[in-house]
């Protein structure tokens, strides 16, 4: 991903940031980061001298293009989904009429924090598109969060410097752990998912 970035400088961020937040986990934060360091002017031979504002404002606009592409197919295909591979997803109409009911009271909270959240924010658009949240809220929410959260990771990358790969080497070992916890989350949601449709079917066949 460094070659990527240091070889096509603003483009790569673009294109990482775009495919991440359209609900494809590609490990954009890396990038918008390692986009600031390039700023920084501390990578030797780098074959692009970044600025760091144009930085932000590309991830950014990357990020908000990304996440209504990600939005829109939730929005559209989200009940398609639910009938053709619903069961093995383990989802059904009612839990995209729950979503609808519940993006409608808490969507903007949940749009704007989850941008903040590795992994989870890559899902939000998507998720916030098959609950049909309303598109105005939804792009400006989604602006704002971006907008703060692509300039703190740029910032960040630009004030590491060279000291960058040592910072990255503890991230990443702070990942594995959180990969775990993600792991043990995902196996109890589909235990409890299982046990919710087994409900759901028994109070079907008892009407």
């Amino acid at each position: 991903m460094e070659h990527f970035l240091e070889s096509w400088g603003y483009l790569a961020v673009f294109v990482l940031s775009f495919i991440s937040a359209m609900g494809l986990p590609v490990g954009a934060e890396v990038a918008i980061i390692y986009g600031g360091v390039l700023a920084s002017g501390q990578i030797p031979n780098e074959p692009h001298h970044l600025h760091l504002v144009v930085v932000i404002v590309v991830a950014t606009l990357a990020e908000v293009l990304g996440s209504l592409a990600g939005y829109l197919i939730g929005y559209f295909g989200g009940r398609t989904l639910v009938d053709r591979v619903g069961k093995y997803i383990l989802l059904t109409h009612k839990d995209l009429d729950r979503a609808e009911a519940w993006f409608a009271r808490r969507g903007e909270p949940f749009v704007l924090f989850g941008r903040f959240i590795p992994l989870l924010r890559s899902f939000v658009s998507f998720a916030a598109g098959l609950g049909e949240m309303a598109v105005a809220k939804f792009v400006i929410f989604t602006a704002i969060g971006c907008a703060i959260w692509c300039t703190a990771l740029t910032s960040l990358g630009y004030s590491l410097g060279s000291s960058y790969s040592k910072v990255l080497k503890d991230f990443s070992d702070a990942g594995y752990v959180a990969a775990a916890l993600v792991v043990v989350a995902v196996a109890v949601l589909i235990w409890h998912r299982l046990r919710r449709l087994r409900e759901e079917r028994l109070e079907g066949e008892r009407g």
